[in-house]
């Protein structure tokens, strides 16, 4: 069932090819591949029973010890099935697009299946060789249907995040001279004695896709010039591969390497939380402030599995910083793709981010205001909403470790974070009047439709997020307990 859950969206691209296929036709395949997708993920998720489950082994190239691997556990199939959510809600808000819509299409049906292929991979070249698609997927949609100065972006985009798979490819080199496979699990179960550079080169790799600090100049340009539906899956989903990279494949394949850098990862994830925020904070244009929220929440996530290094701190705090930091994975793809689709209905009807040229907005759009307002306070980590619920256990989980400076200083961040989305609120919604104001019309039925189930989520997540957990900690627990060989 995996496999058809990877290539049902691409198979769906290749049925984009038939001729005569008119635009609501395109969009009608392209939404029921999607829905078809997602409910195959809900029922793996009914049928999961621990371990990795749905597993698929093929040859490939057996001289290098690679092949067709794929299987889920609670690391992956939470991520898979918000990938799944999130790809179906970009197809449904793009429901009116009109400008050639057979390629823009399939250019997501075809970044669906390598998200969720990278998910699932238990190879590290069939890693790569997703890593390395949604590089050029992601590219082509920017300087495709992108605005502004997109194809500048685009370049940016692609050259800074090929450089960084490039040099990620050398560690999983390294792992492989080290190992002789690139089986992910037989790695895992016998971590080799890799040099001592393989580390920071997978690091740096997975660091520039996250982005964190000082890597994460591609970012901001790259997500202002792209379009909405775009930026959604470049922060919701893109992201995370590099922090899925971390936990998946740096903690479990390099225990001791990990704990000896866990200091300085920890400093990396402290500095990227609190400059994303600041850095947010002065932003004017709306797509770039969000954009830099991405950088301090990854900074969490990287702040946490750091923590989890801490070989003298507290094992069920180190458990709980890496349950926090999947949550977070999870949540922050929900509330920073619907923040996201939101911001392209202001470009929709003004063709602007700026917030000084907005106010007031409430008044003739309440929906879209509501929905706005639900995704602000779900990123600030409102309790009731699912950024509350990993970032607590983030928290927690990090002083528990040993590591409080860290914590406290992140905590911090939160506080940013609450001042700039806030403002953001006051200046464009209930703000007076802008010189934009007068073209903001009420949230059509397809952006409702498309938002409105990811912030539903976040809600069920915030208020009864055992579900989730029970998923999460046994592979969080198992996580530790490789970290701490």
């Amino acid at each position: 069932m995996l496999s058809l859950v990877i290539f049902l969206p691409l198979l769906a691209a290749a049925l984009l090819a038939l001729p005569r296929l008119g635009t609501r036709a395109v969009l009608s395949i392209w939404i029921a591949a999607a829905a078809l997708d997602l409910a195959l993920v809900v029922v793996m998720w009914a049928g999961y029973d621990g371990g990795i489950a749905y597993e698929t082994r093929l040859r490939w190239i057996p001289s290098l010890g690679a092949g067709f691997h794929v299987g889920v556990d609670g690391l992956s199939l939470p991520l898979i099935a918000m990938t799944a959510l999130l790809f179906l809600a970009c197809a449904i808000y793009s429901w009116r697009e009109t400008e050639r819509v057979r390629s823009y299409a399939a250019l997501f049906l075809f970044l669906q299946t390598v998200s969720i292929g990278l998910f699932a991979a238990l190879d590290l070249l069939l890693f790569f060789v997703f890593f390395d698609l949604s590089i050029v997927g992601m590219y082509f949609v920017i300087v495709g249907w992108g605005h502004g100065d997109r194809a500048r972006s685009a370049l940016k985009f692609f050259l800074y995040t090929f450089l960084g798979s490039l040099v990620l490819l050398l560690g999983f080199i390294g792992l492989f001279l080290a190992g002789g496979t690139f089986d992910m699990v037989e790695l895992i179960r016998t971590p080799p004695a890799a040099s001592a550079l393989v580390l920071p080169a997978i690091g740096v790799g997975l660091a520039v896709k996250t982005p964190t600090v000082p890597v994460h100049t591609w970012l901001p340009p790259a997500h202002t010039d792209a379009p909405a539906a775009g930026s959604a899956i470049l922060a919701g989903v893109l992201l995370k591969m590099g922090t899925y990279g971390f936990a998946r494949i740096a903690m479990p394949m390099l225990p001791e390497a990990w704990r000896a850098y866990a200091w300085m990862i920890i400093v990396v994830g402290v500095v990227s939380v609190l400059y994303g925020a600041l850095v947010a904070l002065a932003q004017e244009n709306l797509k770039r402030l969000i954009a830099y929220t991405s950088v301090n929440h990854m900074g969490y996530i990287v702040l946490a599995l750091g923590a989890a290094g801490l070989a003298a701190g507290d094992p069920r705090a180190r458990e709980l910083a890496v349950s926090g930091a999947v949550t977070q994975m999870v949540s922050h793809g929900l509330i920073t793709g619907a923040l996201f689709l939101l911001t392209g209905v202001l470009w929709d009807r003004a063709r602007a981010y700026d917030l000084g040229r907005f106010g007031g907005i409430a008044a003739g759009a309440p929906v879209f205001t509501a929905l706005t307002a639900v995704a602000a306070f779900a990123s600030l980590g409102l309790p009731g909403l699912s950024g509350f619920i990993a970032e607590f256990q983030i928290f927690t989980g990090v002083i528990g470790a040993g590591a409080v400076l860290a914590g406290a200083l992140s905590i911090a961040g939160i506080l940013i974070t609450a001042a700039l989305l806030l403002r953001v609120l006051h200046r464009a919604f209930l703000g007076p009047p802008g010189e934009l104001t007068g073209r903001m019309i009420e949230a059509r039925p397809s952006e409702v439709a498309a938002v409105a189930p990811l912030l539903l989520l976040s809600l069920v997540i915030g208020i009864m997020p055992r579900w989730l957990l029970d998923l999460i900690e046994p592979a969080a627990a198992a996580l530790v307990s490789l970290v701490s060989r």
